[in-house]
């Protein structure tokens, strides 16, 4: 009697087989050896036969089967990426530009989200290494944590740091937010604010350190004392800005003026004024640190820091794919990327209406 077709062997009936790298290169006419040298985008490969193997691989709908090549050569063709968080519009917008850059040579990005918390951050390591990614791009939540320089280095594998300085022996692409809050504090200062709030991250990383430091050195230069009451640093997140601001604002000598110091503060900041019923900018000024829509559209307008999160993406993704491509010597690459102050509507001198017209934008 016949037994009756599993699911697998009826499945195995009506689909077509698999067309492997020998068929492949049968199909294009070369060797086995050169049609495995196309595919994984190999340098030394003349046009004729890139053209050749590219044909048909298209007339087959030849895809690679990556674990095999894993398994063959040790490479997964995936750089893992962590961040804080992928609905922060900055960093969406790197990671965005990172996936095309990454995509275009053949790779592709396993995106993880640690909350900036160094547990998160040990998880994820872990799973990256399972996955043995061929590279990590990652914003580490602390510079200096031995846990976590550790566990990266354990990984054996290019690492890129994203807006962090140190360990200084590795790759990065850092943003120039000393000289951007600097800009932001001239304009303050210029329109005779002495009492400067600062709200920002813990300085346990470039940006809230950088922030820092050229807050302290506008004011040096201005003949004021750096007030340590005046600068609150917390959590990046907006419910943290949210608490650090309202601390400030309760102030009984509170700041005539805010610099929200992080990516995704301003709205956690805005919550704190509107909370205790001030205005922008009559009763307070205010600066954001990212050219969002929130600060784009709110009323008024918000003056920002900026810099080109995209752009900033699709660098990181190039120097992390040349050191993997030999291409890079010994020494670290390390980028700077600059920041620009944008005024629109939300600072004015201390107790006085608005100094510029909402909705107009002046960059310098």
């Amino acid at each position: 009697m016949k037994m009756p077709f599993t699911t697998a062997q009826a499945r195995g009936k009506t689909m077509a087989k698999r067309p492997t790298i020998k068929d492949l290169a049968e199909a294009a006419g070369v060797s086995v050896g050169t049609a495995s040298r196309v595919i994984n985008r190999h340098p030394n490969v003349g046009e004729a036969v890139l053209r050749k193997v590219n044909e048909a691989i298209e007339r087959l709908g030849f895809t690679p089967d990556v674990a095999a090549q894993s398994m063959r050569g040790g490479s997964t063709r995936t750089i893992g990426i962590i961040i804080r968080d992928i609905a922060v519009p900055a960093l969406a917008s790197f990671t965005r530009a990172a996936q095309d850059t990454l995509h275009e040579a053949g790779y592709i990005l396993l995106i993880l989200c640690s909350t900036d918390s160094k547990e998160r951050e040990l998880e994820l390591l872990d799973v990256l290494q399972k996955r043995r990614v061929d590279g990590l791009i990652m914003a580490a939540s602390s510079e200096r944590d031995a846990d976590v320089l550790a566990a990266l280095k354990r990984l054996g594998l290019p690492i890129l740091l994203l807006d962090r300085k140190y360990p200084e022996d590795w790759d990065a692409v850092l943003v120039d937010h000393e000289a951007g809050i600097g800009e932001a504090m001239d304009h303050l200062l210029s329109l005779g604010h002495r009492r400067i709030g600062l709200v920002t991250g813990q300085p346990l990383v470039h940006p809230s350190c950088a922030r820092i430091n050229g807050y302290r050195m506008k004011l040096l230069e201005a003949g004021l004392e750096y007030d340590p009451t005046l600068v609150r640093a917390g959590s990046f997140d907006r419910n943290g800005a949210f608490f650090e601001a309202s601390a400030l604002l309760s102030l009984h000598d509170r700041p005539t003026a805010l610099i929200a110091g992080g990516i995704d503060m301003l709205g956690g900041v805005l919550r704190a004024i509107r909370s205790l019923k001030l205005a922008v900018p009559n009763d307070i000024s205010l600066i954001g640190s990212a050219d969002t829509e929130l600060a784009t559209f709110s009323t008024p307008p918000t003056n920002v820091i900026r810099y080109d999160a995209a752009e900033q993406g699709r660098l990181s993704a190039q120097i992390l794919l040349n050191r993997l491509a030999g291409r890079s010597g010994p020494e670290p690459h390390q980028l700077t990327i600059a920041s620009q102050y944008v005024m629109r509507g939300s600072c004015a001198p201390p107790a006085t209406r608005t100094c510029t017209m909402p909705g107009r934008a002046d960059v310098r």
